[in-house]
């Protein structure tokens, strides 16, 4: 999709759906995040969380790993300078099959024109379109002079 494609008021549903498995969420929590109700699966049993639950950085990744084939690839994207919040209503859990909407809140050049800026809420939601993860961000475009803004 590219920067012109991108206006306030876009919704963009990823029309692919992926299932979270507890191997995963093992493994991500083991390497990046070890906290035992990301990785202990029996004791997480026993907490109030009544189950293993994702790491929330997992949670983003995911949202990426959805996001990036149907959105990012083959734009002008050059990344971005950072998020404006980042929640994790729900937990994400083992099983759970995650989809990802996204809105564009606003759209605007840098004072160059040489980079699109937009500014847009994503949010990845489980079968039961429980939201678990809701951030708005920033992401930059990369323009080539013509390009229509």
């Amino acid at each position: 999709m590219r920067y012109s494609d991108l206006y306030p008021g876009k919704v963009i549903v990823v029309p692919t759906r992926r299932t979270v498995t507890e191997q995963e969420i093992v493994e991500f929590a083991r390497r990046y995040d070890p906290q035992w109700f990301h990785v202990d699966p029996k004791r997480a049993t026993r907490s109030r969380w009544k189950g293993l639950i994702s790491s929330g950085w997992l949670t983003c990744s995911l949202a990426m790993e959805l996001l990036v084939p149907h959105v990012l690839a083959d734009s002008e994207s050059i990344g971005g300078p950072g998020l404006e919040y980042l929640k994790w209503p729900h937990p994400l859990r083992p099983g759970d099959e995650v989809m990802l909407k996204v809105e564009v809140l606003e759209r605007r050049l840098s004072k160059t024109g040489a980079l699109g800026i937009v500014r847009w809420r994503w949010l990845l939601l489980n079968q039961s379109g429980a939201q678990v993860m809701d951030l708005v961000s920033t992401n930059l475009f990369e323009l080539q002079p013509g390009t229509q803004r």
